[in-house]
């Protein structure tokens, strides 16, 4: 009887944490051999360490028989960008089964973002192995972005996520079915000390205790300009000082410009405050064991949901409003994410706000269902139709000043939902001469 290999495959050190507590939960079947596979997705993947390369990683890498690099496997293609051709898959899967020594295994996947490459190309190479996907972040909450092929969406079985949102459903991969399963927070919690445990040194530490504030390089992703993302950085400077901190910790993207750092400094510095820049490699939620901040600021980082759920620290967002008007198209995957923190977290700003906030009750977390249902609708239509009663019963009922952030009107009237421009109206967008004299009076104005 052949043996079994069950084969696990992460491109961030989230993402192998997750698996390594799933593991420890005792949430997979017993398997002949497991096979961590690691994957740098990075524009330059060869200036970034990977994952394995990163402080902690060992105690997770113990988990399994081996650690192997998707990377080097494909050389010189790059994960993202590389999937099999249909003719191609049965000589792919060849060559895989031979440098890792399948043999005639039998294989079971675990991946992540099963939509697209990586993880997508490694179902498509294991034809008819069934498949597990694990939820990295707050994404899961929202629709699945691509339409996925049945003969890979058909194969998986469950979706494994943190309870980042107590009582609030996933709602990626429901089109198949798929069942969602918590990863228990006591598990994950016990991975993260055991990676705090690393004997790297953090800058930052010691009283009073920091504010830390968080990154996301969202310039990279196109969603902001560069000017505006340091602006957003500097928002978060001075809110922080003006909430009474004075000791700052910044933690930036691995791959954002030094000198938005220096920019920071020099902001914090005329404040009367300290900032520090903390650019080991470490997850933020090791500095979140390591530092005990007062306070975490971000814009929509899964790490704000973990600072609160996991840790019961104090958090703020910052800038959700001017990234809802940024993002497009109205698809875009990070929809859901800033939806979440702009509905549930406290604004920095908010001074009363911020000093008063705790998790949601299950009132406002059904509320949040009830709007990400509508949201799921208008970025999805075609892969989730049975959710259009539940747009049209939100958006009927809920629609006013401040919900209208979540949504554009052009994607309603598109979709014939409410608050959609009146059908006497419907030919302004396509009459030629009423654009002209709006293109006319833009320039005007700009002038």
């Amino acid at each position: 009887m052949p043996r079994t290999t069950h084969i696990f495959c992460a491109s961030t050190l989230y993402g192998a944490a997750t698996l390594a507590a799933a593991l420890d939960a005792g949430l997979f079947e017993p398997a002949d051999r497991r096979l961590l596979v690691v994957t740098n997705n990075a524009a330059n993947p060869e200036t970034t360490p990977s994952v394995d390369r990163m402080p902690g990683f060992r105690s997770i890498g113990d988990r399994f028989d081996a650690v192997l690099s998707w990377n080097e496997t494909i050389a010189p293609l790059h994960p993202s960008g590389w999937g099999p051709r249909a003719n191609d898959i049965p000589m792919w899967e060849r060559y895989v089964r031979l440098l890792w020594d399948l043999g005639d295994d039998r294989i079971r996947l675990t991946v992540e973002s099963v939509q697209v490459n990586p993880a997508l190309a490694l179902c498509q190479l294991f034809t008819g192995a069934p498949v597990d996907v694990y939820a990295d972040g707050l994404i899961s909450y929202g629709p699945t972005r691509d339409k996925i092929d049945p003969l890979v969406g058909t194969r998986i079985e469950r979706l494994l996520h943190l309870d980042l949102v107590p009582g609030l459903t996933p709602l990626l991969l429901t089109e198949f079915g798929v069942r969602p399963e918590l990863v228990p927070t006591e598990v994950f919690l016990k991975v993260l000390e055991e990676l705090a445990e690393d004997d790297t040194e953090l800058p930052g530490t010691g009283e009073p205790r920091p504010a830390l504030l968080l990154g996301q390089y969202l310039s990279a992703l196109e969603i902001l300009s560069a000017a505006e993302e340091e602006e957003l950085h500097l928002r978060m400077v001075r809110g922080a000082v003006a909430l009474g901190h004075r000791r700052l910790v910044f933690k930036p993207h691995p791959v954002a410009p030094a000198r938005w750092s220096r920019l920071l400094q020099a902001e914090a510095e005329r404040l009367g405050a300290e900032l520090t820049l903390l650019d080991v490699p470490v997850l933020a939620e090791v500095a979140f064991r390591r530092l005990r901040p007062a306070l975490v600021v971000g814009c929509f980082s899964t790490a704000l949901f973990t600072a609160a759920a996991l840790y019961g620290l104090p958090v703020a967002r910052v800038g959700t409003d001017t990234v809802l008007a940024r993002l497009a198209p109205y698809q875009n995957s990070n929809r859901v994410p800033v939806t979440i923190a702009d509905a549930l977290l406290p604004d920095l700003g908010d001074g009363a706000g911020v000093s008063g906030w705790s998790m949601p009750s299950r009132d406002r977390v059904d509320e949040l269902a009830a709007l990400l249902r509508a949201v799921g609708f208008a970025m999805q239509p075609k892969i989730y139709p049975q959710l259009r009663g539940a747009a049209e019963r939100y958006l009927a009922r809920h629609l006013d000043p401040h919900t209208w952030r979540y949504f554009k009107r052009r994607r309603l009237t598109a979709l014939a939902l409410p608050g959609a421009v009146p059908a006497q109206l419907s030919f302004i967008p396509r009459n030629a001469t009423v654009r002209r004299l709006a293109r006319r009076a833009r320039a005007l104005t700009r002038r």
